[in-house]
């Protein structure tokens, strides 16, 4: 949308100079003739000048790089088990380095070791300074968010309880990592080097990088910026044994439940972890920021295009189709991401696997057809919708932008004064690219080959998962790079292998993985060496720390899934209400490989299937674009028009289930209150403190999880009242049709 980038960096642009950043004696300065950044945004934000001489492997580096990488992977996958998960960006790492940096710069010996020899080195090469700081950032950026390889892992051994061992796991995590970076190496010289692919989330961490290290004095009756984020941290980490042991249940303020205890209708309405969540609301940072990221750091335009969707999904959608019994869905509960027989009883899909890992016909012809809840089933439709909605909403609105944006850069032309400052360091040789894509691509096929009875998936099938990310990744790349939007190639790639090869979920899965992750990574790696050249980081040192960062980051991840599925009894188990680890977005992941794997589409989506009318959500999402751009050609004037972004709008909803409905209206609260509310009447506070605020609740409430499952989750020590019933609300799963016994809940006549 061609109103969203100035609420991406507007806010955050430096104000006055920042010493770290200002050329010194030995900086490049641009010639005043030669022209900044095309992009505005990019010209008001990102400083023009580079100073080659300020050290980037220093041991400080090394240290906290690897430290913060390490931390946030183990605190990602630990709080991803949870029902209420806890994602833990990089910009907690990124602020909390800091005093960390500057105390290392200060108390390290600045003694020169084999001074005089090819191999001198110092621990303390001066002051802690922002490449330094970018390059522990990308580190931190390695362990930032889930593992994707880590739910086919969790999914064999938890759901299917079958074998698969640590070593081929380990494979498929680190390939799938890595792959990716082969042809993103290939696409950098279109989509880093030149002007037009300017990859707006950047400017955001660039934007704090510039105020983390101005000299900075506490304004008279105030804090500073380090003091804050104290401040804040001690709140967050102290808070968080309320909600996090003492009083659970301030996860979901579900208040309709307790005026109604015995209405099964009052609690589907008002239940907001099994329910549509009318006035619910969660007093817990975990459960706003869990699922959609930090709201602080979300623009107002896309959270309210978020709100919008998810109303109209949840409170529109959803209710008349379940009350209209489309697909018998009062015969199951409203909200849930189980599987179920056509009588509303769990489906036993252990019943339909053979003892080689592959669907049983008769056995399922015997079980009958497989049903979703009514949310679920919409959530799939909603995902066909965004696909096409995606693809359209590109084409009217920024198809002109991307196609002479896209053919400046075959040419080589539009390079900007970052490009050329860019040119003194040594570039990344493309042998390097080619050789990580030949040698991932040749050791997944002989692990697929060699370990097919614990993958499934044959040789082919890894050839076309590759050609299908390399197809997308350079357009899915350049629609990033301009419009900040990133569409997911996961639906299309389980739809494809679905097709081809259905009744073998752990293909399915794997396929899925390759597919879409490794185009998702090369997206990912692109963003990160953009960020580099913005920050003139040396890009061999940047593809060290990048690739370096991410190896790590799997070892962590795989070891921390694996030592958590060894050690918690009963872990992803939903019947186990007491638990806090109900791997809600495994169970999900589980789900899909039985729909599009071990079922296969055409049994659930196609001809032969129940959901056939589903796939009509393809062309509602192609058309909804088009009535958009129809109303801002007819009515130009009309700006909020133009604000309406129907992939956003559309997709609002892709993270149900797992996430619930107190996700959704606690962040678009929050995100309200701060993209709106403080950001329109207290700019200068928001400026100020509000990334720093959202990182020190990300690691307060962290640090203070970690400590509660060590200390007492580990000796099983539990606070046992009222005030730890998660959500209140034991009707809300309860089927309404007529007839439909399910233990523990009413039948209705």
């Amino acid at each position: 949308m061609e109103e969203s980038s100035h609420e991406i960096t507007s806010p955050l642009i430096s104000k006055g100079g920042d010493s770290s950043l200002e050329p010194s004696s030995s900086s490049l300065k641009p010639d005043p003739d030669e022209e900044n950044s095309p992009i505005k945004q990019v010209a008001l934000t990102v400083p023009t000048t580079d100073d080659p001489s300020l050290p980037v492997l220093t041991f400080r580096m090394w240290v906290l790089g690897t430290v913060s990488c390490v931390l946030l992977s183990f605190l990602n996958q630990f709080f991803w088990y949870r029902t209420e998960p806890l994602t833990i960006t990089a910009i907690s790492a990124q602020i909390a380095v800091v005093p960390l940096g500057r105390l290392m710069a200060a108390k390290i010996t600045d003694r020169v070791f084999f001074k005089g020899t090819p191999w001198e080195f110092t621990l303390n090469p001066g002051p802690f300074n922002v490449k330094e700081h970018v390059l522990i950032t990308i580190f931190a950026n390695s362990g930032a968010g889930t593992v994707y390889a880590i739910h086919v892992v969790t999914v064999v051994k938890v759901f299917y309880k079958k074998h698969i061992s640590f070593f081929v796991s380990l494979i498929v995590v680190i390939t799938t990592q890595v792959l990716g970076f082969g042809w993103a190496g290939i696409f950098r010289r279109y989509l880093v080097e030149p002007a037009a692919m300017w990859w707006p989330a950047n400017l955001v961490q660039v934007s704090l990088f510039r105020a983390l290290h101005e000299k900075e004095e506490r304004p008279k009756g105030g804090v500073t910026r380090t003091q804050f984020f104290l401040i804040a941290f001690i709140c967050s980490f102290a808070y968080y044994v309320f909600p996090g042991y003492m009083f659970e249940m301030l996860t979901s303020l579900s208040w309709i439940c307790w005026i109604f205890p015995t209405s099964v209708l009052a609690q589907q309405l008002g239940s907001g972890l099994y329910g549509l969540g009318i006035a619910a609301v969660g007093l817990d940072w975990s459960t706003i920021s869990a699922y959609l990221g930090s709201p602080l750091a979300s623009p107002w335009f896309a959270t309210a295009n978020v709100a919008v969707g998810f109303v109209f999904v949840m409170y529109v959608l959803t209710p008349i189709c379940y009350w209209l019994n489309v697909y018998k869905a009062k015969t199951f509960p409203i909200f849930s991401d189980d599987l179920f027989t056509s009588t509303g009883q769990e489906y036993n899909i252990s019943s339909i696997i053979t003892s080689n890992f592959h669907l049983n016909i008769t056995a399922y012809e015997e079980e009958g057809p497989l049903y979703l809840s009514t949310f679920f089933a919409m959530t799939y439709g909603v995902g066909f919708a965004a696909l096409s909605a995606t693809a359209v909403h590109v084409l009217l609105f920024h198809g002109r932008e991307i196609w002479e944006q896209s053919k400046s850069s075959f040419k080589d032309k539009g390079m900007d004064i970052h490009t050329r400052l860019m040119t003194r360091y040594k570039q990344v040789p493309e042998w390097w690219f080619w050789s990580i894509l030949i040698a991932n691509i040749a050791f997944t096929i002989f692990a697929c080959q060699y370990y097919n009875d614990q993958l499934q998936l044959p040789w082919w099938g890894v050839l076309l998962a590759c050609a299908i990310a390399i197809v997308f990744t350079l357009p899915i790349g350049i629609i990033t790079a301009i419009t900040n939007q990133t569409p997911g190639l996961n639906i299309i790639t389980e739809y494809i292998i679905g097709y081809i090869y259905p009744g073998y979920p752990v293909a399915n899965m794997c396929f899925k993985v390759y597919g879409y992750i490794s185009m998702t990574q090369a997206v990912t790696f692109l963003q990160d060496f953009k960020l580099g050249h913005y920050m003139k980081i040396p890009p061999r040192t940047m593809f060290m720390a990048q690739v370096v960062g991410t190896l790590i980051a799997g070892f962590v991840y795989l070891g921390t899934a694996w030592w958590m599925m060894e050690t918690i009894p009963d872990i992803c188990e939903t019947t186990a209400s007491s638990s806090p680890w109900t791997c809600p977005s495994d169970r999900v992941f589980y789900d899909a490989s039985v729909i599009w794997g071990l079922i296969g589409p055409r049994r659930i989506f196609g001809d032969e299937g129940v959901y056939e009318a589903v796939n009509w959500f393809f062309l509602a999402g192609a058309v909804a674009p088009v009535l958009v751009w129809l109303a801002h050609k007819a009515f130009p004037k009309q700006e909020w028009i133009g604000l309406i972004n129907m992939p956003v709008l559309i997709s609002s909803t892709g993270m149900m289930p797992p996430a619930t409905a107190v996700n959704y209206t606690t962040w678009v609260i929050a995100g309200f209150l701060s993209g709106f509310v403080v950001y329109r009447y207290r700019p200068d506070w928001w400026q100020r403190h509000n990334y720093v605020l959202s990182g020190a609740l990300d690691a307060g409430l962290a640090f203070m999880g970690v400590l509660l499952y060590l200390c007492l989750g580990l000796e099983d020590i539990s606070v046992d009242w009222w005030g730890n019933d998660l959500d209140g609300c034991p009707y809300a799963t309860c089927p309404t049709a007529k007839g439909v016994f399910v233990e523990g809940c009413p039948v209705f006549d």
